[in-house]
Formats: structure tokens, sequence, C-alpha cells
């Protein structure tokens, strides 16, 4: 069975030969380039320089051999920029890790690196992200719907994705389909809650949805329209190449939901379902949705949306216990994440402990079919090697 069969098998809800395991499939199912160099240098890969595939948040191109040496099943298609402004087509170049060591970014990256060890990202002579001192990845720093009101909100011209991006994206899909056996996953983004808290502002967005709904209401419509008609675009350029196509809209917290679900049905659940509903129409990908922190109380609703999959399974959040998902959703819903325990187990536990909580975790969510094993998000700077490598051979054996 190659690794694209054995993904759609459990996407299939039926049992692979084995549970397919993601690492770096995604940018959400990722590993940060710090924690990624000292595992190859745990494993005897040598030290050399590793990709930066995503600046933004830091994550390393996992690399062939250790791709095959934890039977990797799934290969990512990423999109056109590492950063914004940045390609990462374009070719790449040597610079320093946050923790001095050499890595391979690409060519156009530099940042302005403050006394204080912080890195700003500019475009358009803007600054829109800070990675602070001692930091992992970067955060925004720009919202330029802050503030705006109705007539600014409609002035605003959201980014669409141009040809050259199109082409590109065609191009490497075919050669992933044709040249690798790896399911291949399509990272689209598509947020229409989580945008708009980039343009807004975290804070500044939730108090418009309480009290400016006639704003908050428009800006999802816009927001939802242009995903869709970007939508259509990427659909068209690698529909026929990727069996899974990834969108990210975080809902909840590490306790509760970000909304009320009475909210998001009136505001976020019809566009959602508008949106997911072109991959089916038009493609025979499955939809994927990250949305970390506790959103058991939207599961239901997401599986009405057209959510095939839901990543990352934060169990340790309020209500996401993996018995109680596996047992109420996981006839209905892939699970794809949920493998190991990321804020406190991987960077605090000994390499026995995350042993056994892999192998608790694939009981329960691999029983049938219907599971990927994939760490909860992305592996961060600060976990240690040995701890990464006894998770990937747990859940290799």
């Amino acid at each position: 069975m190659t690794s694209r069969q054995r993904v759609l098998k459990a996407l299939d809800h039926e049992a692979p030969d084995r549970i397919p395991i993601d690492l770096g499939g995604s940018i959400v199912t990722g590993i940060n380039a710090m924690a990624y160099r000292k595992l190859r240098r745990y494993l005897g890969f040598g030290d050399g320089p590793v990709r930066v595939s995503n600046i933004v948040l830091m994550l390393a191109e996992v690399e062939e051999d250790l791709r095959r040496r934890y039977r990797i099943d799934v290969i990512p298609l990423n999109r056109y920029e590492a950063a914004p402004g940045l390609p990462a087509a374009g070719g790449w170049k040597l610079h320093p890790l946050p923790d001095g060591h050499p890595a391979l970014f690409p060519k156009k990256f530099a940042p302005l690196i403050g006394a204080d060890g912080s890195w700003e990202l500019y475009e358009r002579g803007r600054r829109t992200n800070l990675l602070a001192a001692g930091s992992g990845s970067f955060v925004p720093v720009h919202f330029p719907l802050r503030g705006a009101g109705l007539e600014e909100l409609e002035a605003y011209e959201l980014p669409p994705i141009g040809q050259e991006e199109l082409d590109h994206l065609h191009e490497e899909a075919r050669r992933l389909y044709e040249d690798t056996e790896y399911a291949v996953l399509g990272w689209f983004g598509g947020s229409i809650f989580e945008q708009a808290q980039f343009l807004c502002g975290w804070e500044d967005f939730l108090l418009r949805l309480a009290g400016e709904p006639e704003f908050a209401s428009r800006l999802l419509e816009r927001l939802s329209r242009g995903v869709a008609a970007g939508l259509a675009l990427y659909l068209q350029a690698v529909g026929d190449y990727v069996q899974v196509i990834g969108f990210g809209d975080d809902f909840g917290v590490q306790n509760g939901l970000q909304l009320s679900p009475s909210l998001f049905r009136a505001l976020v659940k019809p566009r959602l379902q508008s949106i997911y509903s072109l991959v089916h129409e038009r493609s025979k990908a499955k939809v994927l949705l990250h949305s970390c922190g506790s959103v058991y109380e939207l599961i239901e609703d997401l599986i009405d949306c057209g959510v095939d999959i839901l990543n990352p399974v934060q169990t340790a959040a309020a209500r996401m216990e993996p018995e109680r998902l596996k047992g109420e959703f996981g006839s209905r819903i892939v699970f794809w994440g949920g493998g190991a325990d990321n804020q406190r187990l991987l960077p605090q536990g000994s390499p026995e402990e995350v042993r056994r909580d892999v192998r608790s975790r694939l009981e329960v969510f691999g029983a049938g079919g219907g599971y990927v094993f994939a760490p909860i998000h992305n592996l961060q700077a600060d976990v240690p090697p040995q701890n990464i490598a006894a998770m990937l051979e747990e859940a290799a054996s």
C-alpha cells in the first residue's frame, strides 16, 4: 500500500495497513526550523543548514531522508510566499536562525534585527510581523482595518491570488502527484473569521462582533466572497492532483469558544458551507479544517459545513478528550492530529512518557480508521530532539 493509498483509506473511515503519519505536510503539522536542525543532528543526519519553508511560523522543510525513516505519508503543497512578499520559489540564501545557527531562507529575506535580538518583517515599507527575542515564530503587528468604519472597509482591497502563484502551484502539484506516492496536502488557508481578526486585531474584531454587527457581518461577507473567488482559481490549478485541501480558522481557546454557537451559526456557518461546497463540487479532495482550542460545541456544525477532517485536535482543551471525540464523531469526521501533547509532555516530559502518551492516543483515535497521526499543531523550538524521535518511532512502529 502506498502512502497515498494509506491516507485515502483512512479518510474513507477504513482501517489501512497502518495508521498514516504526517509531519511537515502543512503549515499546521510542521516543525520549527530550530527543533528540526537539532533533530537531524540527534539522528546523525548531519548539521547542515535546513530550509525555512514558512518564515512567519519559522517552519522547516522536512526532507526525504527523514520522511523515509519515520514512514511519513504526507507531502505539502504550500502557498507561494514563505512570508508576505517573499516567494519561496525564487531561490535560497544563508541566514542565521534566531538561535544563531545557519539556515536557508528565500533570497529576498532581509529582516530588521534589533539590538535586543528581535526580528521585524516589512512589506512595502510597513512593519507587518515581529519575532520577539527568544521566540520561535513571528506574530502580526499590522492590522489595516483596526478602528475602520464601513466606508474604509468597502475601500479596502483584499489581495487576490495571482497568476504567477497559480502557475507555480499547478506545476508543483502535478510534480508531487506524478513523481511521488505521498498524499498531497494543498494548504489553501481560506480563513474568514481568523482573517477578520488579522485585519482588525483580535480584540477589535471580537468587540465589533458583539457591538457592531453590521460591520462584522459585512467584513465576513467580503472575506467569504474573496476566499470563494480565490478557491475557484486554486481548484482549477491543483484540484486534479491534491487529496486534501487545508483551511485554517481558529474558533476555540483553551476553555471554550471565541464566539457563541448561535453567533457562529448566524454569521460564520453559512459562509463556510458555501466555501467548502466548492471543494466537493469541483474536486475529489477532502476538506481539512485547522481550528485550535476547544471546538467540541461546533463539531456537529463543522460536519454540516462540509468539513471532512479536523485538525489539530487539541485534546488538552476543554471537552476535547480523545475518547469523547472518537466516540461521538469518529464515524463522521476524520481526526488529523491529537497524536502527542505539544503543550506539556513533548517539551517537558521524558521520551518514555511521550511513547506511552502516543500509544494511548493511537489506540483510541486509530481504531477502525478515520485517523491520521500528527502532533497537536507544529512542534515548537523548545521540544527536545529525543522526544520528537520517541514520538515518531512510536507512531511508525
